[in-house]
């Protein structure tokens, strides 16, 4: 037994040592990655920010409450090798749209108004399409968790069914009822926008009226949804619900490296955790028969591949059993799929088997 722990310390120590500690955001950490010849490039997306704001960005609490499991029987269904909601639903706007949630972690209030938004126009074959506001989830929604401060991705689907939601764009844009109020910030040294910083973000007010000159009043411009529910923890399941139905929510754990993302599929390669983040999912494919999800994330068109990234989706069995600590829950309008998955490690094979033994 005694042998079998000091393997294990020793594995232990061996995978500190292969991943370095570098400090967020630096240029020591975009270099560390691009030499590790893994499947995506890094860059700087944020400059001069307080870390305090970007560990603020990530306000979704992935343990909560959970919406039942929709079983569906679809095997008949032929799925492409890649797909893309913008292709599949050119006359959807909003699936288009990247969003930027401020200095707020309302993640899972974009996540979710995100993805509603699209499912409204994709069930009504593009005849309705309107701008879901964010605005009223965040601040309206008492069962969704702390506003500002972290929320529930599941709660924010069940409130949309029970209490519905307003319309509403982005900052400043004037669109629909409740427009968004937090104004976004500069993640580059020159700009237009404020600076980044961890303060300010406040969750605002629940003011239950449109802003003045729209049409009709908040009470008429009210949305509900019909149902919300989990699919099983099945690639193939959470797929056929994408090609059928439109985009969904995901929320998972992001490490400091994400922050870094530019290109490629992103697999978790060094820095600690900041904490649970919500995105939109509305695709999927192969990019070097690498397989991957397609993503939409709300921290403006500055971040990433113009506000889009690409994430794993397949992983080896030995993977999933050592790193066990990226949580997925995928949510749509009538939808909360739910998936575990795992990140690509740069242990070697053998490391990996001494650490499924110290893990269990």
């Amino acid at each position: 037994m005694w042998r079998l722990a000091f393997l294990c310390v020793v594995s232990a120590l061996s995978v500190s040592w292969a991943r370095p500690r570098l400090a967020p955001l630096s240029h020591e950490m975009v270099n560390f990655i691009n030499k590790a010849n893994t499947t995506w490039k890094a860059g700087h997306n944020f400059r001069d920010v307080d870390y305090s704001y970007v560990k603020r960005l990530c306000g979704t609490l992935l343990k909560g409450p959970k919406l039942p499991v929709m079983v569906q029987y679809a095997d008949d269904v032929k799925l492409p090798t890649n797909f893309d909601a913008r292709e599949q639903w050119p006359n959807c706007p909003t699936l288009k749209e990247i969003r930027d949630q401020g200095s707020c972690g309302s993640c899972w209030a974009f996540g979710a108004a995100e993805a509603i938004s699209d499912r409204i126009c994709v069930h009504s074959n593009a005849k309705v399409s309107v701008e879901i506001s964010a605005q009223d989830l965040l601040s309206c929604c008492d069962s969704c968790g702390m506003g500002c401060n972290g929320g529930y991705p599941s709660a924010a689907w069940s409130f949309w069914n029970s209490d519905g939601l307003v319309t509403g764009g982005l900052y400043n844009s004037h669109v629909g009822c409740r427009p968004y109020t937090i104004e976004p910030c500069e993640h580059h040294v020159n700009g237009s926008r404020p600076p980044c910083t961890g303060e300010g973000g406040d969750t605002p007010n629940c003011d239950m009226s449109c802003e003045p000159g729209y049409s009709p009043s908040y009470k008429q411009d009210k949305h509900f949804g019909k149902t919300s529910y989990s699919v099983p923890s099945n690639q193939k399941d959470i797929m056929k619900e994408l090609f059928k139905n439109g985009p969904v929510e995901a929320a998972f754990t992001v490490y400091e490296d994400f922050l870094l993302y530019k290109s490629g599929v992103y697999q978790h390669v060094s820095g600690s955790a900041l904490g649970g983040h919500a995105i939109k999912i509305l695709g999927w494919g192969e990019e070097n028969s690498v397989p991957y999800w397609l993503a939409a994330n709300s921290w403006n068109t500055d971040w990433g591949d113009n506000g889009y990234f690409k994430i794993l989706r397949e992983i080896k069995k030995a993977e999933a059993l050592v790193m066990r600590n990226l949580y997925w829950k995928l949510s749509a309008s009538d939808l909360l799929s739910l998936w575990k998955c795992s990140t690509a490690s740069l242990c070697n094979e053998l490391k990996m088997k001494l650490q499924q033994y110290c893990t269990g």
